[in-house]
C-alpha cells in the first residue's frame, strides 16, 4: 500500500532563480510538481521525504533554462487488486457505491461475479 522509494527526475530552472538561493527553489520546485501527482509504475506521490543529490546542470540551447538531475526519496500510495483497504463511503446507489481511499476513488458493485 505505502511505500518509501528513491525516483530520479530532470527539473528545468529559470535564469531568474539562479544564485544563492538555486537549491531552495529547485526543491520547492520539485516538491510542487511531484507531490499529489500519479505515476503509473509507482502510485500516487504522497510527499518528498528528502532530496539526496542534484546534478550538475545542463543549459539547454536558445531559452536560457538550466535542466538538473535530481534523485530524491518519497512516499507512494500504490494499491492492489484483492487489497483490503479502509475507505469512506461518499455515494450509494442499487448498482453498489463509491468509496474514497486517499486520492482513489473506488466502486464496489453489489453484483457478486462466480469464478
Amino acid at each position: 500500500m505505502f511505500f518509501h522509494i528513491v525516483l530520479e527526475r530532470n527539473m528545468q530552472l529559470h535564469p531568474r532563480h539562479f544564485g544563492r538561493n538555486l537549491c531552495r527553489h529547485l526543491v520547492s520546485k520539485l516538491m510542487k510538481d511531484v507531490e499529489g501527482t500519479c505515476n503509473g509504475r509507482h502510485g500516487f506521490v504522497v510527499v518528498i521525504t528528502s532530496v539526496d543529490s542534484i546534478g550538475k546542470g545542463l543549459i539547454r540551447d536558445g531559452t536560457g533554462f538550466v535542466t538538473f538531475p535530481v534523485k530524491y526519496q518519497c512516499v507512494v500510495f500504490r494499491p492492489f487488486k484483492g487489497e483490503i483497504l479502509e475507505a469512506v463511503v461518499t455515494m450509494v446507489n442499487k448498482m453498489g457505491f463509491f468509496a474514497k481511499v486517499g486520492p482513489v476513488q473506488i466502486f464496489v458493485s453489489n453484483h457478486v461475479s462466480s469464478l
